[in-house]
C-alpha cells in the first residue's frame, strides 16, 4: 500500500494492440469490424493484429494531432496514394472523427492541387459513391 506521501501508481495502461482494438472499432464501427475479422489463430489473424497495431495504434497514441486532423490525414494520404478502397472507408466514418462535408470537400483541392488532378478526381469520385451510397441512391456498379 503506498504511502501517504507517495504517488499512487497509475493503473496500467491498456497493451497497444487492445488500445488501437478498441478505437480501430469506435472509428469504424462493430458491424465493420466484426464483419472483416480474420479467423483466430490463423495468419491472417496475425497480420490484421500487426496492421491495427501499426496502423490504429498511431491513432491511439494520443500526442498533439485530434482525431479529426488524424482523420484528414489518412484521407489525403489515401487519396494521395491512390488507395480509394481506404479512402471510401475513412470517408465513409468521417462524422466519428469530427471531419464536416465541407473540410472532405475541401481536403479535394488540397489533393488534386499537391497530389494532382487525377488523384483529385479519384477521390471526389470515391467520395460521391459514399456519399451515394449514404443518401440510400444506388450504389456504384449495381
Amino acid at each position: 500500500m503506498p504511502q501517504a506521501d507517495q504517488p499512487t501508481p497509475s493503473p496500467p495502461a491498456a497493451p497497444p494492440l487492445e488500445a488501437a482494438r478498441a478505437l480501430r472499432r469506435a472509428m469504424l464501427g462493430d458491424a465493420y469490424v466484426d464483419a472483416n475479422a480474420a479467423p483466430a489463430g490463423t495468419v491472417a489473424a496475425d497480420f490484421q493484429d500487426y496492421i491495427t497495431t501499426v496502423a490504429w495504434g498511431a491513432w491511439a497514441r494520443g500526442g498533439a494531432l485530434s482525431p479529426r486532423d488524424r482523420s484528414l490525414l489518412v484521407l489525403a494520404m489515401t487519396a494521395a496514394t491512390g488507395r480509394m478502397e481506404e479512402f471510401r472507408l475513412h470517408a465513409s466514418v468521417r462524422e466519428r472523427t469530427g471531419v464536416t462535408d465541407e473540410e472532405l470537400d475541401e481536403l479535394l483541392f488540397q489533393i488534386a492541387g499537391y497530389c494532382g488532378a487525377p488523384a483529385g478526381l479519384a477521390a471526389r469520385r470515391a467520395l460521391k459513391d459514399v456519399r451515394d451510397v449514404q443518401d440510400g441512391r444506388e450504389a456504384p456498379g449495381v
